[in-house]
C-alpha cells in the first residue's frame, strides 16, 4: 500500500466492502421471490416437490440473509468514519432515505422472518405463506430505498444547498430522481437473473451426480424459464439505462465507450463501436482499437449517424477512468449476451426433450452459475467508477468527501477488513455452496413435517420440539 493516500485507501476499503455486500442482497432478493413462488405452488398443487424445494432453499436463504445484514452494517459505519465530508454535505438526503429503509423494509423482514424460518409447524399454511411474501416484499422495499439514495448521488434532484449542505425541498423529486427507475429495474432484474443462474447451477450439479433427480429437474426447469425471460428484458432495461446515462452523465458514456473525439457537426458517418482496445488516459486515445463502423451510434443514439461527446470535451479533472470502465462495461455486456444465449439453448433443448439429459449442457449450467454475480459486480463498478471524480455528481468531489485521516490508520483497517472478510464470509460462502451442491433430501414421508437435519441453519432442537398436532395441521394436506 506504499504510495497510496488516505483517499485512495478509503475508496479501496469501501469498494472492497460493498463488493462483498452486494452479492448477498442480490441472492436474498432472488431467493425470497423464489421461495414465495415455491410455497404458492405448494399450496396450490400439494405437490411435495415444491415443499421439498422450499425447505432446501430456505436454509441457503437464511444463511445468505444473515451474511448480508452483517456486511451491510459495516458500510453504515464507514460513512461516518471514512466519509464524514459526504455525511455532512448530503446527510440531509441520504440519512432519511436509509432511515426509511430501516423503518419499512428491515422491520418488515425482521417481523416476519422468524415466522418464515420457524413457523412451518407452528402456524397455519396461509399465515406462513403470508410471512414468506412479506419477507420477499421487504427485500424489494429495501432495494427501493437503497437505490433511491444511490441514484440521487448520480442524478441529484429536489434540493437546495444552504450553508454548504444539501437541504431537500421535494422528497418526491429526491426519491424519483431521473436515474432511479432505471437503476431500480436494472438491479432487481440482475438479482433475479443471478439467482436463477445460481439455482440452475445447483440443480445441474445434482443431476450430474445423480442426486434428488425429481427435485433437481424441477429446479432446473424453473431456473431456465427465469433465465430465458429475464436475460432479454435485462438487455432492454440496460439499453434504456444507457440512454438515461448519456443524458445525465455523458462523460461516463464516453469513457466506457473509449470515445475521445467529438465529431464535427456535418459528420454523417456516426461513430463506431470499439469492440476491443486499451484506453490510454495519458495519450488520450484508445490503443489497438478494433471497431465496427456506425454500430456505436446505432446502440447509443438509435440512429446510424448520431454522435456523442468525446472525453476530450471534458476537463481532465472531470474524466472518469476510461481504462477501467472500458473493461468492466464489456465484462457486464459480454456476460449478458452469454446469458441470453444460455437461455435460448436451454429452451431449444427443452423442446427437443434433452434439457435434463445433455451432460454438456449441465456442465455449462454449472459454469454459468457465478456469471450473474460477476456481471453484477462489473456493472456496479461501471456505475460507481463512472461517477468519479464525484461522490454527488456535479456537486461534491470525492476528494472533498473523505475524512481527514492519515493513510496509516486507513491502511490498517483495510488490512483487517480483508482478513476478517475472507475468513468469515469465506467460510459462510463455502458452507452455502456445500449446501447448494448437496441438494434436497428425498421427501420419503410426505405426511410428516419436513426435517431440517443436522446441517441446517435452523436448529434441530427447534424442529424436534414441534408439537405433533402442529405437524399434522401443516403436513396432512399433502394428500
Amino acid at each position: 500500500m506504499h504510495g497510496l493516500t488516505a483517499l485512495d485507501l478509503a475508496r479501496i476499503q469501501f469498494g472492497f466492502t460493498v463488493s462483498f455486500h452486494i452479492l448477498f442482497p442480490a441472492i436474498t432478493i432472488g431467493l425470497a421471490c423464489f421461495l414465495a413462488f415455491l410455497e404458492a405452488r405448494w399450496l396450490q398443487t400439494r405437490d411435495t416437490v415444491y415443499r421439498t424445494l422450499y425447505q432446501f432453499w430456505i436454509k441457503i436463504f437464511s444463511l445468505n440473509f444473515g451474511m448480508g445484514v452483517v456486511s451491510g452494517l459495516v458500510m453504515a459505519y464507514e460513512f461516518g468514519t471514512n466519509w464524514s465530508g459526504f455525511s455532512q454535505f448530503a446527510g440531509g438526503v441520504t440519512g432519511p432515505l436509509l432511515t426509511y429503509e430501516v423503518l419499512t423494509a428491515f422491520f418488515l423482514e425482521a417481523g416476519f422472518l422468524g415466522v418464515m424460518l420457524f413457523g412451518w409447524n407452528r402456524v397455519g399454511p396461509g399465515l406462513h405463506f403470508f410471512s414468506t411474501v412479506m419477507v420477499a416484499l421487504g427485500t424489494m422495499i429495501s432495494s427501493t430505498w437503497i437505490l433511491a439514495s444511490n441514484s440521487w448521488m448520480h442524478t441529484p434532484a429536489g434540493y437546495v444547498i444552504v450553508a454548504g449542505k444539501v437541504v431537500p425541498t421535494d422528497w418526491l423529486e429526491v426519491i424519483f430522481n431521473p436515474s432511479f427507475p432505471y437503476r431500480l429495474a436494472h438491479m432487481v432484474i440482475a438479482a433475479l437473473l443471478s439467482t436463477a443462474l445460481f439455482v440452475a447451477a445447483s440443480s445441474a450439479w445434482q443431476l450430474l451426480h445423480g442426486r434428488a433427480v425429481p427435485a433437481a429437474r424441477k429446479m432446473l426447469s424453473l431456473a431456465m424459464w427465469m433465465v430465458l425471460v429475464t436475460a432479454p428484458i435485462q438487455a432492454m432495461v440496460g439499453d434504456a439505462h444507457g440512454l438515461n446515462t448519456l443524458e445525465h452523465q455523458p462523460a461516463k458514456i464516453a469513457a466506457l465507450e473509449g470515445h475521445w473525439n467529438t465529431a464535427a457537426k456535418d459528420d454523417q458517418n456516426g461513430f463506431p463501436l470499439i469492440v476491443f482496445g486499451i484506453p490510454d488516459m495519458e495519450r488520450e486515445e484508445t490503443r489497438y482499437a478494433i471497431e465496427i463502423p456506425r454500430l456505436g451510434s446505432l446502440i447509443l443514439t438509435h440512429t446510424l449517424d448520431g454522435q456523442i461527446r468525446g472525453l476530450k470535451d471534458f476537463p481532465k479533472e472531470d474524466r472518469p477512468n476510461a481504462t477501467v470502465l472500458f473493461f468492466t462495461f464489456r465484462t457486464m455486456v459480454g456476460l449478458g449476451v452469454a446469458m441470453i444465449g444460455f437461455g435460448l439453448l436451454g429452451w431449444i433443448l427443452r423442446r427437443n426433450g434433452a434439457l435434463y439429459r445433455s451432460r454438456a449442457f449441465l456442465r455449462l449450467a454449472v459454469a454459468m452459475g457465478p456469471t450473474g454475480l460477476i456481471a453484477l459486480l462489473a456493472g456496479w463498478m461501471t456505475t460507481e467508477i463512472g461517477r468519479q471524480p464525484w461522490v454527488v455528481y456535479g456537486l461534491l468531489r470525492t476528494r472533498d468527501a473523505v475524512s481527514a485521516h492519515a493513510a496509516g490508520p486507513v491502511a490498517l483497517s483495510l488490512a483487517l477488513f480483508v482478513v476478517v472478510y475472507f475468513v468469515c464470509f469465506g467460510v459462510g460462502i463455502r458452507y452455502m455452496l456445500k449446501l447448494a451442491s448437496a441438494g434436497p433430501a428425498p421427501d420419503a414421508h410426505p405426511h410428516e413435517a419436513p426435517s431440517y437435519g443436522p446441517g441446517s441453519v435452523v436448529p434441530a432442537a427447534i424442529a424436534a420440539a414441534s408439537e405433533p398436532h402442529a405437524m399434522a395441521r401443516h403436513g396432512r394436506r399433502d394428500s
